[in-house]
């Protein structure tokens, strides 16, 4: 484990972060646009990156006139189309498994907290060569999804770590604002938006930057 025993535990936000989901995302959220007759354009769906599908899909719900689906129903439809394409060819974040092996060996405990369905989730962990989390928290197993900080909260808390011995890992300012008023240590590291470092947080350009022996080092950039 790293030095002065941080962190404790790393916490992992998953699209985006973990894996190069997104541009699933705006397709789906582009063709479901196109089938109720109005446009969905990169920014529109750049806005919606780190919040919860419950906010995401209301929000399209309005914005589309979507009148024949429920919130769950468009959630449903967005998951499975998406999930579908990761079935087919699920892309890493450059860094990414290496990192989480290196932190398994290291004995660093882990947790994916993302805000996409549990079963998109275990799709994702289900492929990765060796295990990986020793929890995950989903957007359909919390009350308040990011930026509020109960995702994070939960997964300390299934962890029996404190929220302030872990770093959390992010990709959006949403999630960011999550990890940070958990308590976490939280790093940005940019992939379609640009990331500005929270209060007590850092940013960072890649995961290939990190490894278990130094990850802890991050505390001494905030």
């Amino acid at each position: 484990m790293s030095k002065n025993n941080f962190p404790e535990a790393v916490l992992w936000d998953m699209d985006g972060t973990l894996i190069d989901s997104e541009p699933y995302w705006v397709a789906s959220e582009h063709r479901l646009a196109v089938e109720y007759g109005t446009t969905w354009t990169e920014h529109d769906a750049l806005d919606l990156i780190g919040k919860s599908l419950y906010d995401s899909a209301d929000f399209m719900r309005q914005r589309f006139g979507i009148a024949d689906l429920s919130v769950v129903q468009v959630i449903e439809r967005l998951t499975s189309e998406v999930v579908s394409e990761l079935n087919q060819k699920l892309i890493w974040r450059p860094g990414a498994l290496e990192l989480l092996s290196d932190l398994k060996k290291a004995g660093i405990k882990t947790a994916l907290v993302t805000m996409s369905m549990r079963r998109m989730a275990q799709s994702v962990v289900d492929q990765i060569p060796f295990h990986a989390f020793d929890a995950v928290v989903a957007g359909d197993e919390v009350v308040m999804g990011k930026p509020h900080p109960e995702p994070y909260l939960k997964a300390a808390a299934m962890l029996g770590v404190d929220p302030t011995r872990c770093i959390a890992l992010e990709d959006s300012s949403t999630g960011l604002a999550s990890a940070e008023a958990a308590g976490t240590l939280a790093v940005g590291i940019p992939n379609l938006i640009p990331l500005m470092p929270t209060a007590n947080g850092v940013v960072i350009q890649s995961l290939k930057e990190l490894t278990a022996a130094n990850i802890g080092e991050l505390r001494n950039r905030g």
